[in-house]
């Protein structure tokens, strides 16, 4: 039977840290709540509306990835995905958790002949400059991800990408070294793509940026870097069927949304930090801010009212930040839970070894190994915030493999739209990024959004 992964809870609950934890009345409570929420969401899913729940079944797509990528994949060095927010975040914490640390500096042997992969997320031009000044565009395919063919930031990565082939390669030569990801039937990257001949796969209509890591978005890139897709699916399955009870004490995503729910709206803790003791789960928790920002950080309650709702998730990484975020964790104000992310088996270790031996102060450290001192220091970290009553949780995955990415990538998923049920805001909408984006159609020229160039600052203004 497949490893499933664990939620503790026990150091939020005021039974185990005092006044500032969560009572078991107010869990009880909230489990009579959590079936309304519950039918809300399956009927939510009836209808189409929650597409990333689909995704696992998605069985015609996965072999269009496969195909591709054991075939014309195959045929490039490098390949860099040209996406930001929700086209890229998900990607980078499936290359960091599921490839080998450092993957591109590997040579071809270490890499077994998949390619580099690289994720331009943003349009700094340093950035992009240098990684395209030192790329052989000959031998590196572009993945363009964007649903609406619209993001800025990726369009204008896509046009210097394309000048610069269109420079190097015939016509040909370019369509075969791009690749987009965009919706299905319509949008800018559809029309080129219908009009020039060039490879495209699909994201599902009814699936948000933010929860596409497990369409083609993050998919088709996993696949040509040799990362499993079918048991990433597999374990997202796995959580999606775990997470259909109405029990909400058996339900590990529900469960996690709502105490993240209770701490903020009874206990006064709206900032939610996620703090993985693994390099490898670091890109996770960044992937995680997103989601739950974006989801619940919200002016309006679903009946359209002013509610400004939302908790603000912050990412740490152990045992890095306990030298510089957990002393305002243990000491600042009661207004945080911190979820750890703990890895049960590591795929390797590294003994210390016994040198030193007459200097006491590090003498101690001789003969264990540097996996079992990060557990000490989580299980330390955890016992002394639960000693100061802060709180905290702890989710613990089997090991770092694909089916247990799967699980936990669509287990936070599930649990950002239960707490929207909970929340009562829309998970699924981002309203307020509106507002930014269409200053900046305005600032850089766009035809229609002249108005909002006049709302917007006058950067001449903007002293220090």
């Amino acid at each position: 039977m497949t490893e499933r992964i664990v939620l503790d809870y026990n150091n939020m609950l005021a039974e185990r840290i005092g006044e500032h934890g969560i009572s078991s009345a107010s869990i009880d409570t909230a489990a009579t709540r959590f079936s309304a929420v519950h039918a809300d969401t399956q009927q939510r899913r009836d209808s189409g509306e929650l597409g990333f729940l689909q995704l696992p079944y998605e069985h015609d797509v996965v072999e269009q990835i496969r195909s591709f990528a054991d075939g014309v994949g195959q045929a490039f060095d490098t390949v860099v995905v040209l996406g930001i927010g929700g086209s890229a975040l998900g990607m980078s914490a499936l290359l960091q958790a599921l490839r080998p640390p450092r993957w591109n500096e590997l040579d071809d042997e270490a890499r077994e002949y998949f390619p580099k992969l690289y994720v331009l997320d943003n349009v700094d031009p340093v950035t992009v400059g240098a990684l395209l000044d030192r790329l052989d565009l000959r031998r590196t395919l572009f993945n363009v991800i964007s649903k609406s063919g619209a993001t800025a930031e990726t369009m204008a990565q896509y046009l210097v990408v394309r000048d610069r082939l269109q420079r190097e390669l015939d016509e040909e030569g370019v369509r075969g070294h791009l690749i987009f990801t965009t919706d299905p039937e319509k949008g800018v990257l559809r029309r080129i793509a219908a009009a020039e001949q060039i490879s495209t796969l699909p994201v599902p209509p009814a699936v948000g940026g933010r929860f596409s890591v497990l369409s083609a978005v993050g998919l088709l890139p996993a696949a040509l870097v040799g990362i499993d897709v079918a048991a990433l699916l597999a374990g997202a399955a796995d959580m999606i069927e775990r997470c259909g009870t109405s029990d909400l004490r058996a339900n590990p995503a529900a469960l996690f949304a709502v105490l993240q729910y209770l701490a903020q709206t009874e206990k006064g803790a709206p900032m939610h930090v996620m703090m993985p003791y693994s390099d490898q789960l670091a890109g996770l928790s960044d992937w995680y801010c997103q989601l739950w920002a974006e989801s619940l950080g919200k002016r309006k309650d679903r009946a359209g009212r002013d509610v400004f709702r939302g908790p603000t998730p912050v990412s740490a990484l152990g045992a890095t930040d306990q030298h510089s975020q957990v002393q305002l964790y243990m000491e600042g104000p009661f207004d945080k839970t911190i979820t750890f992310l703990a890895v049960k088996q590591l795929d390797s270790d590294v003994a210390v070894p016994r040198l030193h031996e007459d200097i006491e102060d590090i003498a101690y450290l001789g003969g264990a190994t540097l996996g079992s001192l990060l557990t000490a220091e989580l299980h330390a970290t955890a016992a002394a915030l639960s000693r100061n009553g802060r709180m905290n949780m702890r989710i613990e995955v089997p090991r770092v493999d694909a089916h247990a990415i799967g699980q936990l990538l669509m287990m936070l998923q599930i649990a950002t739209v239960y707490a929207g049920g909970f929340y009562d805001v829309n998970p699924l909408d981002q309203p307020g990024v509106e507002l930014g984006k269409q200053l900046t159609y305005g600032l850089m020229g766009r035809s229609g959004f002249e108005e909002q160039k006049t709302d917007a600052p006058d950067p001449r203004w903007i002293s220090a």
